[in-house]
């Protein structure tokens, strides 16, 4: 390993990677730097290869430290050395991007160097970009469930996968949910996968309604959401091995089902997990051998019957019409600014604000052409009527499409089509 104070190369699968500023510190509250980062990530390798290879990656860049907002690139930097792979994907925008294909360890190794922390792979193969060989449901609690409740949903979700013919591998997300996977085999298309995945949303609201939904809308859900959209084209989902930026540098770990139970999220950092993975390896060995058919879920889906729509109409400004008190308080370019709308909109009110839940308290990363912007609502269906406040302005009011235009889409589209980030 070659190093100078600015840079450090490494020779990794049979190239030279140049790790630039090696000691800039990524995690401060951990004092990880990018160089750790990297290390880390080379030390698990076989685990998080097996996670990423062949598939498209969108690259989410943190390239001050994670204290910062990463911004999303779907295009290959021009400056991709030759021996790493692009593929090219096209979107429903009418736009494509040439995204990094991973394959072996140096390929790794040089998208940790461009700020990935965590890695976040399309479930597509490079050589079949429209037939997904893996079904991903994302568990989603709302504010307030405890994590036992999450493994109670994460074993009902691998009941209805078994029962269905799926072998399901699960894995902390490294946030605050709970991810499980299936690998399938490549003969269907990303609606029949999302359907799919959400016939196993439903059929777990069927057997435990009390501990999950499937309900599409955030202000409508109680419990843990069963997240089937992950699943839709274009979306991603931190893989294996990923470390998420948060202060301890949790990382999304797999797991062997024996140890869901007692499984405590906090406890599974980078430097617990390089110790985990050099005591047991990866417990998702054989992942890649276990493929099965979506048929039997999809007839389940014929026998349930169309799932619930969301009710039709809009307010004035095209929007949706929810069933539910909603007020917009702000729209912000920073989580920290949102917040601060939020605790302005709350001084303004007390009267409402002891009612407030805490799953009342809608705080959404939302997707914008290369950032994640926030959006910050409020239910009042715990307010009593006289006490509800009506709609304002809002306390932060960003657009985070000023100025852009996409081939084949409106700005209504545009507005409308918001979805929170994964």
């Amino acid at each position: 390993m070659a190093s100078s104070k600015s840079s450090v190369t490494i020779e990794v699968a049979g190239h030279e990677v140049t790790v630039t500023s090696p000691d800039k510190v990524l995690f401060p509250d951990a004092g990880h730097t990018k160089l750790d980062l990297v290390r880390y990530y080379l030390a698990v390798a076989d685990g998080a290869l097996r996670g990423v290879t062949g598939r498209p990656m969108i690259l989410k860049r943190f390239v001050k430290g994670i204290t910062e907002e990463a911004f999303f690139q779907k295009r290959a930097p021009s400056n991709t050395p030759d021996w790493i792979e692009v593929a090219t994907l096209r979107y429903a925008s009418g736009t494509f991007a040439d995204e990094i294909v991973v394959r072996d360890a140096a390929a790794l190794a040089w998208v940790v160097n461009l700020g990935c922390v965590d890695l976040n792979p399309h479930p597509v193969q490079a050589e079949d970009l429209d037939h997904p060989d893996e079904l991903r449901i994302d568990l989603d609690p709302v504010p307030g469930v405890a994590w036992e409740q999450i493994v109670d949903v994460a074993l009902v979700v691998k009941a209805v996968l078994e029962d269905h013919g799926l072998t399901a591998w699960p894995k902390t997300s490294g946030s605050r949910g709970f991810h499980i996977y299936s690998r399938i085999d490549p003969h269907w298309t990303y609606p029949q996968v999302r359907l799919a995945a959400q016939t196993v949303a439903r059929e777990v609201e069927n057997r435990a309604p009390d501990l999950a939904t499937s309900r599409w809308w955030k202000e409508e859900r109680q419990g843990v959401f069963v997240d089937f959209n992950q699943n839709a084209k274009d979306r991603t989902v931190a893989s294996a091995y990923s470390v998420r930026a948060v202060p301890d540098a949790r990382v999304s770990t797999p797991l062997d089902w024996s140890e869901v139970a007692g499984c405590r999220p906090e406890t599974l950092t980078l430097p617990t997990v390089l110790e985990r993975f050099a005591a047991i390896g990866d417990p998702w060995r054989g992942i890649e051998h276990a493929a099965g058919s979506l048929d039997a879920l999809l007839e389940l889906a014929q026998r349930l019957g169309p799932a619930e729509k969301p009710p039709k109409g809009a307010t004035p400004d095209g929007r949706r019409a929810s069933t539910m008190p909603l007020l917009e308080i702000a729209r912000a370019k920073t989580k920290e600014e949102a917040l601060a709308g939020l605790d302005r909109w709350k001084a303004r009110h007390p009267e409402a604000v002891p009612h407030l839940e805490p799953a009342d308290v809608l705080v959404d990363g939302m997707r914008g052409s290369s950032t994640v912007w926030y959006r910050v609502r409020v239910n009042l269906q715990h307010v009593p009527q006289p006490q509800r406040p009506e709609q304002e302005p809002l306390e932060v009011d960003y657009n985070p499409w000023a100025g852009r235009s996409w081939p084949n889409q409106t700005r209504s589209d545009q507005t409308t089509a918001e979805e929170p980030a994964p």
